[in-house]
């Protein structure tokens, strides 16, 4: 196992430098540049060339890159350019946020997954699986931000039963946990519900496999019932899959959160990243996407050890 972790995290290390090495190039490649978010788009050349030297912009990038890359080794990502705060502390400000959305989404969209796919494997080629395939197309081909704005439009503004943005009441000067629990359904809701379809797509279809190979077969003619079967074995080997594919959805889940915490105002990651990418604050950028990496790394090593758990002819691979 001490071999396959490694190898892993030798692959990951390295695809984390391709991968902030890439957004670092793109981000700079951009027009413009950070001076006239900062100071504005009528901003004189001379007031330009003065805060580009102060920030270290006038520098050429390739020296840019190894100085971010020897102050990243140090642990420091830099400060805002607009906002002339720590990364670090921005990033720790707004992550809280964005676990307590993702932990929900991904748990929701997990336990409907199963819910769903059981049933769709289970039926696979009658029209209750038909008709589960139909609304897993439909869902997936909706845009995130339609979701949202639907939510919005429905339950906050119609039937005004929550709240349509943000994460607590603003006039509340000590909101307790039912305040932050009633801002966080629709967000949930929205990035949860949209992660289904995939996922349920993919363990159905896991499900149905399971139920065609011999061991299956050779338990139902030892006397076993359907029920222990399928709780009791395919469920078992049909999980690894959807962790797979769970540990590969955590960037798409990001993303979409992107749009989510946008249209629900919601003061996470996503959000920052949205504002810091429109003002082309490269350090904050770069210090998320960083984490993001990360995140991922993390999710497909922590994947590939469940997967580990669930067979273990997988550590031998």
């Amino acid at each position: 196992m001490i071999r396959m972790i490694t190898k892993r995290l030798l692959t990951s290390i390295f695809t984390l430098i391709i991968l902030v090495s890439v957004v670092f190039a793109m981000t700079h490649a951009t027009p413009g540049g950070p001076a006239f978010s900062i100071l504005g788009q009528k901003a004189t050349p001379a007031a330009v060339k003065a805060l580009n030297a102060r920030l270290g912009l006038n520098v050429p990038w390739w020296d840019q890159y190894f100085i971010w890359w020897g102050h990243l080794l140090q642990g420091r990502l830099g400060f805002s350019y607009l906002l002339n705060r720590p990364v670090t502390e921005l990033i720790s400000e707004y992550l809280g946020n964005t676990l307590m959305l993702y932990i929900g989404a991904i748990v929701l969209a997990v336990v409907l997954a199963i819910g769903i796919g059981l049933v769709q494997g289970v039926t696979w080629g009658r029209w209750p699986a038909r008709l589960i395939g139909a609304f897993q197309l439909a869902a997936y081909a909706l845009p995130t931000f339609f979701v949202g704005t639907m939510f919005i439009l429905y339950f906050g503004v119609e039937w005004q039963v929550l709240p349509t943005g943000g994460i607590t009441n603003l006039r509340d000067v000590h909101p307790g946990i039912i305040d932050y629990g009633r801002h966080l359904v629709l967000p949930i809701l929205t990035v949860g519900l949209l992660s289904v379809s995939g996922l349920s797509r993919y363990f159905g279809a896991s499900v149905h496999e399971e139920l065609n190979k011999d061991y299956v077969r050779t338990a139902l003619a030892k006397g076993l019932t359907f029920r222990a079967v399928l709780f009791g074995h395919v469920l078992r080997n049909a999980l690894r899959p959807l962790v797979t594919i769970l540990g590969l959805s955590f960037p798409g889940i990001f993303v979409g959160s992107v749009l989510v915490e946008s249209v629900f105002n919601y003061p996470g990651l996503g959000y920052l990243l949205w504002r810091s990418a429109l003002s082309q604050d490269y350090p904050v950028v770069s210090g998320i996407v960083l984490l993001l990496g990360v995140i991922t790394v993390v999710g497909n090593l922590l994947a590939d050890l469940v997967n580990g758990l669930l067979d273990p002819r997988e550590i031998y691979d």
